[in-house]
């Protein structure tokens, strides 16, 4: 199901929230201003009848003060009047008070409808004794009208009007001028809905990105957001889960790591026992015999030139410190294969690591006329501990180093799928032939004996690779090419 943002919800809500209310308003202004005006004109009606039956009893409507208050009581409320004022019971000698022009066209209205002579398709709005409010048409301008008609106490008739074309007109005009207004609220509307959402909604969003993030255990991302709002509380408080759960995470990995080496050391412990045994014997058995051969021709006096002498002790020496080194290697491959040195997983960056032992063996590349390449730039981070990592890149660049030949490249690479990081070396060289691959991580296991001898190398290296990634339960190998042999191995990123 395609999901629907908040954000296009509520910009939805508002807007269609907008256009509900501007229609609701043209509809209303469109049904109910009318007869809300007529209802108006009414009121305005009945105090138009009793200014004018107040004038006719005091019979004041001619005196100068009264007539201009009626006359812009009138013009106000767009009221035209007429009244007949009977000067004798003759009907013909009257006076004609009123606030227009064409008199006679008012006084016929009037005429006809005290003679019961007017339009009777007229609406009667109100009727009294004394008076009647009728919406009407005239027959001679077709125009609609608000009429009122009848008499006063004194017997004087009368006759107020007020055009309805003015309403209408006035309502057409509202109503357009609401939808101008509709239209242009809607426009600003949108545009403030959209600025309000999007602040709204930007912290929201990055704080479904955190959660996914958080969900594949990446701790890096954080809430930037500040202030005070539950939204900055709520991010606060993500930041605060991020830190306590990276934190379990590690012990719950160095937990779990400490347990399945308990297990497994019960298993090995008496046969690395005996192997370490067996293999120490044999290893230090040649060494021994070359340091004891070479002292004894010493003491016995076999040669008195000091150059000889000098070569004598040369050989010890060198003996002693490949014995020294071996015994220091030794002591590293059992402590990681009995479980006596404590692993403590971290998060580190592989890139900067591997850039480190690079640095360090420059000379060493320099010696040798060795190309280097390792193109990696962004930092990878991993988890395991960061001294053992460390110490598994060195083993396989002095590897490298030690079998190069042919264009003498050292390629160093990392490749990863989100989930693990694979680390590869690549040297030139004699690949490994494919009898020896199945024992390269045995102790003490040499492919050329006389080669390996040379460089002062015991055959433990790779057996520390293995302890090592094994002691962090990942994956290590070697894959053999036409014009080298390359040495890998994968860490979780996760």
């Amino acid at each position: 199901m395609k999901k629907l943002s908040i954000k296009r919800q509520m910009i939805i809500a508002f807007i269609g929230m907008v256009v509900c209310l501007i229609g609701a308003m043209w509809i209303i202004n469109a049904r109910f201003l009318e007869p809300y005006y007529i209802k108006n004109k009414e009121t305005e009606f009945i105090k138009m009848y009793e200014e004018l039956q107040r004038g006719a009893k005091n019979n004041t409507l001619t005196e100068e003060k009264v007539s201009d208050h009626i006359q812009k009581m009138a013009e106000k409320n767009n009221i035209l009047f007429l009244v007949l004022e009977y000067k004798s019971a003759n009907s013909d000698d009257v006076s004609i008070i009123t606030n227009v022009h064409d008199k006679e066209l008012l006084k016929k209205q009037l005429m006809g409808y005290l003679l019961n002579q007017a339009q009777k398709n007229g609406k009667i709005l109100a009727k009294k004794k004394h008076y009647q409010i009728r919406q009407t048409k005239d027959p001679w301008t077709e125009t609609e009208y608000i009429e009122m008609w009848g008499e006063f106490d004194n017997g004087e008739n009368f006759l107020i009007r007020s055009p309805l074309e003015s309403i209408k007109e006035s309502a057409q005009l509202s109503n357009r001028f609401l939808l101008y207004i509709g239209a242009l609220a809607m426009v600003i509307c949108g545009l403030l809905v959209v600025l309000f959402t999007k602040r709204l909604t930007d912290p929201i969003r990055k704080l479904a990105v955190l959660s996914e993030h958080m969900a594949d255990l990446d701790f890096d991302a954080k809430y930037p957001g500040g202030g005070a709002s539950e939204i900055a509380e709520l991010g606060e408080n993500f930041n605060r889960m991020s830190r306590k759960l990276e934190s379990t995470i590690s012990e719950l990995k160095s937990a779990n790591n400490n347990l399945l080496k308990d297990i497994e050391q019960k298993e090995k412990l008496e046969e690395m026992r005996n192997d370490f045994l067996g293999n120490v014997s044999h290893e230090l058995k040649t060494p021994l015999a070359l340091i004891q051969g070479y002292a004894e021709g010493l003491k016995d006096g076999v040669t008195t030139d000091p150059e000889s002498m000098e070569f004598y002790c040369d050989v010890i020496m060198d003996e002693a410190g490949k014995m020294n080194k071996m015994v220091q290697n030794l002591l590293t491959l059992n402590q990681l294969e009995f479980g006596d040195e404590d692993i403590v997983f971290e998060r580190f960056d592989l890139t900067a690591v591997i850039k480190g032992v690079i640095a360090s063996m420059d000379i060493m590349a320099q010696q040798m006329d060795a190309t280097v390449n390792f193109k990696q730039q962004d930092p990878v981070y991993v988890w395991a501990d960061e001294f053992k990592v460390e110490q598994v890149i060195r083993n396989y660049m002095s590897n490298a180093f030690h079998h190069l030949n042919g264009d003498k490249i050292i390629d160093v690479k990392i490749k990863t799928d989100g989930k693990q990081a694979r680390v590869s070396v690549f040297n030139t060289g004699t690949p490994i032939p494919e009898k020896d691959v199945k024992h390269i991580w045995d102790k003490f296991f040499k492919v050329d004996k006389a080669h390996t001898r040379e460089y002062g190398g015991n055959g433990i290296g790779l057996s520390i690779v293995k302890a090592i990634m094994e002691s962090f339960h990942q994956q290590y190998g070697l894959k053999n090419y036409e014009n080298g042999v390359e040495f890998w191995f994968t860490l979780d990123m996760k």
